[in-house]
């Protein structure tokens, strides 16, 4: 099968179907990293240890699961675009960012806040609806990355095996990712290689996005804002992805009770909850040319 048929049919379950609520193979995942992490992760230990504790959680977990792929798309390459849809989630993502514009459009900030709240780190209960439709719009730019594109990126580059071992990285990053006295040195082997896994993936995307919205305040906006902010990925598509909408993000948050300072991203207007759509319109363009690409690429190759 070639690559763009795969990324088609995966794209197909993944409308069809969505992302399954129960028996989704990263619960299980989350499940033994949880075990590995109980196991390993000692917070009287130094810096340096905790460190070399993190690199050896971080190998314990993903090796036997990247093995296991190995065999199972050996003995049958049919299941690719099976493990390819297990590995994005594009109509997840639409799908949560559509549940916080809803309740906007009515004025149920309540109900609005509830569903920010599944898709963001940050505290939600004192958001007003400014700060909800630039929290959406930034979780969508930056997802549309993490969740979207860098996995078809490492599909492309490296198979089946290597698309499962970015969202396995992607995972750890999520759940030991934090910068805080618990994480920050358990975690950093994790941050660090998720860091550079969505490298280039994370500029292809900044590209992309760049493409389909206002090409010179999106550059304007990577070059000035992008080495202002704390990742160096996300801040990457992020603004790129406001300057390309025309609108500001970013700005002051709250994580764990401490307000956290943020560069303001983009340019223009205020972002308002109808600037969720057009995010997600940005996006699913970026899909199909991203699609696009690769099917031209196969075929004149």
């Amino acid at each position: 099968m070639s690559l763009s048929f795969i990324i088609c049919i995966a794209l197909l379950l993944d409308f069809i179907f969505g992302e399954p609520k129960k028996y989704h193979p990263l619960v299980g995942f989350g499940l033994w990293a949880n075990t590995v992490e109980h196991n390993l992760h000692s917070k009287s230990s130094s810096a340096d240890k905790q460190k070399a504790r993190g690199l050896i959680a971080l190998i314990i977990t993903i090796s036997p699961i990247l093995i296991f792929a190995a065999i199972l798309t050996q003995s049958s390459p049919y299941l690719n675009p099976i493990i390819l849809y297990f590995c994005i989630a594009p109509k997840s993502l639409l799908q949560h960012t559509l549940a916080v514009y809803r309740p906007l459009v009515s004025a149920d900030l309540k109900q609005a806040r509830k569903a920010i709240s599944m898709i963001v780190s940050r505290e939600t209960q004192q958001m007003n609806q400014q700060e909800i439709c630039k929290a959406t719009i930034e979780t969508t730019l930056e997802n549309g990355a993490d969740a979207i594109f860098s996995a078809i990126f490492w599909f492309v580059i490296a198979g089946p095996v290597g698309v499962v071992f970015y969202r396995l990285s992607n995972t750890l990053d999520a759940m030991w990712g934090y910068k805080n006295t618990q994480y920050l040195n358990f975690g950093y082997a994790a941050a660090k290689l998720d860091d550079i896994l969505n490298w280039v993936p994370s500029r292809l995307t900044a590209l992309s996005y760049l493409i389909f919205g206002h090409s010179k305040s999106a550059w304007d906006c990577y070059q000035k804002q992008s080495p202002l902010c704390e990742s160096p990925n996300a801040g990457v598509v992020m603004s790129t992805g406001a300057g390309a909408l025309q609108i500001q993000l970013g700005g002051d948050a709250i994580y764990h009770g401490k307000i956290k300072h943020k560069p303001i991203l983009g340019i223009g207007r205020l972002a308002t909850f109808q600037d969720i759509k057009r995010a997600n319109l940005l996006v699913l363009l970026c899909l199909a040319l991203w699609v696009g690409l690769i099917f031209m690429g196969e075929t004149l190759a």
